[in-house]
């Protein structure tokens, strides 16, 4: 998985883990719909941290918490 990848795989683990469609997430974190259904879909290529931190923001959590987790422990070094 790429980090485009694995950051779009954890916003829909929060999502369901907090039963909020992403939608839903986009108003929580005052962040417009297109962007978190870019970041979902195909349209963006590398969030930025500040985006992120953001849904962090609105999901009341850290980025420590949303980084976290043995996928991105596991991701590789992108190479461009």
């Amino acid at each position: 998985m790429t980090l485009k990848e694995t950051i779009a795989h954890r916003i829909m683990q929060l999502c369901k883990e907090r039963t909020i469609a992403p939608y839903t997430l986009a108003m929580q974190c005052g962040i417009d719909k297109s962007t978190i259904y870019s970041i979902l879909g195909d349209k963006s290529k590398s969030p930025e941290v500040a985006t992120v931190k953001k849904i962090c923001d609105g999901l009341e959590i850290t980025l420590g918490e949303f980084f976290g987790t043995p996928e991105f422990d596991a991701l590789e070094q992108e190479i461009r």
